[in-house]
């Protein structure tokens, strides 16, 4: 199982300092971040994209790279990466690109975004989000697995006779994960060509966690992909600790208030008894992130955010030294422990960074049993089952 970090890369001030860092101090930051991530022995690291006040990530692929040429064995990820607004044509490209530099340690998150202004300033409707996730990544799946495509959508310019540059590392794609927190279409989409289903829980309570994965691995099976419990799923989370929970709840308050994310919403404790949100001691953090396989199953990918709503960079490396020594050690062997054997204990990675990891003596996740054999005709089916909008 990988664990690891995500960002939203917001420029927050401090409401305990009235301090705010620039915007390059928090580009800092991040990629400070990140290379603790490796050092404490986590396996992802993943950004968000935004194009919009208070947040800085704006070029994902950019910042990845800087990071890939820092690091060793990290796996670079996206929290988003915006399949609506951007060309398909241009991820295409910029994430094989990444993919050569990084030697295959990349895969990418599909999303929507939460951002509704983001539609026209890049030229979109947000009414047409569905039909534009879908038929963008149509597209993308296909010009990351044929040398020449001729195309024709409703939402670009056709293609004819048209090869992405460069080609994939090796002839194989980055992996990817569909993320959404509402949207069954999603999760459907996500199991129509057998790529992996994140849920970023971070807002939202069990049962509908649990409905929208139960819906993923259901219609996974469906499509031929394989028994529903070898989907590839991934879970957010936000966690804060120190040594007693009093402490814990203590500090975080201010900077749970203040958050773009979640300021204003609720109070801290009934945000807490109603999402996924764990703010307490390291064995708190364990006993809940372990009560997530008891409604989701068996999973493949834990990514906690640790440095949203103006925590001080000192404050952030604290909570990474935490997980690195003991959360995440805790974590596998008790996940480990607790998974079948027919169920893969990791996303797939790309040939490179299993022959490197095996070069180097380190364990890596097993891929799901055969390929995806998606029909290139068969329409994705709407999805069924009610879920809470």
């Amino acid at each position: 199982m990988q664990f690891g970090i995500f960002t939203v890369g917001d420029v927050t001030p401090d409401p305990t300092t009235g301090q705010t860092v620039s915007e390059a101090e928090r580009i800092r930051i991040m990629v400070t971040v990140a290379l603790k991530a490796e050092e404490v022995g986590l396996d992802v690291f993943a950004t968000g994209e935004h194009h919009n006040p208070p947040f800085v990530p704006s070029s994902p692929t950019t910042m990845l790279g800087y990071i890939a040429a820092r690091t060793e064995r990290l796996q670079l990820s996206t929290a988003t990466t915006l399949i609506t607004t951007n060309d398909p044509v241009k991820i295409a490209e910029d994430y094989a690109m990444l993919q050569h530099l990084a030697g295959g340690r990349v895969d990418l998150m599909m999303g929507r975004g939460n951002m509704g202004p983001v539609y026209p300033w890049f030229g979109q409707d947000i009414r047409n989000g569905i039909p534009l996730a879908y038929e963008n990544y149509a597209l993308l799946h296909r010009l990351w697995r044929e040398d020449v495509v001729d195309w024709e959508g409703r939402f670009r310019t056709p293609l004819t006779g048209f090869t992405s540059t460069p080609r994939p590392l090796d002839g194989v794609p980055p992996f990817v994960w569909h993320g959404s927190i509402r949207s069954p279409e999603i999760a459907e989409q996500a199991a129509f060509y057998g790529d992996g289903f994140f849920h970023n829980n971070i807002f939202w309570p069990n049962d509908h966690v649990r409905k929208m994965v139960a819906l993923y691995r259901r219609r996974f099976e469906h499509y031929g992909h394989g028994p529903a419990d070898q989907g590839i799923v991934g879970l957010g989370g936000h966690v804060f600790m120190r040594k007693s929970s009093q402490d814990a709840i203590r500090e975080f308050r201010p900077y749970f208030d203040h958050a773009p994310v979640y300021g204003g919403s609720m109070s801290l404790e009934d945000y807490m008894e109603q999402t996924p949100m764990t703010i307490g001691s390291p064995q708190q953090v364990i006993d809940r992130t372990m009560g997530f396989r008891e409604f989701v199953g068996d999973y493949q990918r834990q990514l906690f955010i640790a440095d949203h709503g103006g925590l001080p960079l000192k404050t952030v490396l604290e909570q990474l030294d935490i997980l690195g020594e003991q959360v995440v050690p805790a974590l596998r062997r008790e996940f480990a422990a607790l998974r079948p054997s027919q169920v893969p204990d990791g996303p797939p990675i790309h040939p490179a960074v299993r022959a490197s990891e095996a070069a180097h003596g380190s364990a890596a996740g097993d891929p799901p049993t055969g390929e995806p054999s998606v029909g290139a005709a068969t329409p994705i089916e709407t999805a069924v089952e009610s879920v809470p909008a």
